[in-house]
């Protein structure tokens, strides 16, 4: 069964009181362990997209149904609980606590939660993303891709069946934003996590398993490689 499904979901805004429709009919199942790239020109729908899909908004009409839930259908209660154990998410402009070290930034999910062992856990996958020695620096010590990486180890601490990944590589230079990219591959493959990334990027789609094309608001073309 696909960890995320959406079944001819629409989705509308209502702006000076006027109807927008952002998303048209979008059907599109994701598998676990499937690195997707939604790709397409400012405004084609690419967030609305992903927030859909980590249960941040909800559609219209249609159906979004992740890890065999509707997400329609959840209260509050599950809602928060859903995107907590489920979804992990990573921003182009990092999203790090300044105030906070490496480690504490990684760890925050987990006492949020009340998780044991949340030190240890954060330990860990600063190593797997290659930050050893590093958790004690503050965000403003590090490079965009070391911010980026702490990130991603953020995303990952409570290990999500989903991450949705806004333009990851949005503020980083070429080089940094490949070893962004592998890292995100290498997790795929490794986690089995269904990864979602929006990206204007050709060429980081060139390196996922499925490329969704958007255009006005619906899918185009899906290429599976």
């Amino acid at each position: 069964m696909a960890i995320i499904s959406l079944q001819k979901a629409c989705k509308d805004y209502v702006t000076d009181g006027q109807r927008i429709r952002a998303l048209e009919d979008i059907s599109l199942e994701v598998e676990r362990g499937e690195f997707v790239a939604l790709v397409g020109r400012s405004g084609c729908g690419k967030s609305t997209l992903l927030n859909l899909a980590g249960a941040m908004d909800f559609p219209t009409s249609g159906k979004v149904v992740l890890d065999g839930a509707d997400t329609s259908a959840l209260n509050d209660t599950g809602l928060t609980r859903l995107r907590r154990e489920k979804v992990g998410f990573i921003f182009q402009s990092f999203q790090l606590l300044h105030t906070l070290t490496v480690l504490e930034n990684v760890e925050l999910p987990l006492l949020l939660a009340g998780k044991p062992k949340a030190r240890e856990t954060a330990r860990d996958l600063l190593g797997w993303v290659e930050l050893e020695g590093l958790g004690e620096r503050y965000p403003h010590q590090l490079s965009g891709g070391q911010m980026q990486r702490v990130g991603i180890a953020r995303a990952l601490v409570q290990s999500p069946a989903i991450l949705l990944a806004d333009e990851p590589t949005g503020n980083l230079d070429t080089s940094t934003g490949n070893v962004i990219l592998d890292l995100l591959k290498r997790l795929t493959q490794e986690l089995k996590t269904a990864t979602i990334m929006a990206t204007h990027s050709v060429e980081a789609a060139t390196l996922t398993d499925v490329v969704v094309r958007l255009r006005d608001g619906r899918i185009e073309e899906v290429l599976r490689r």
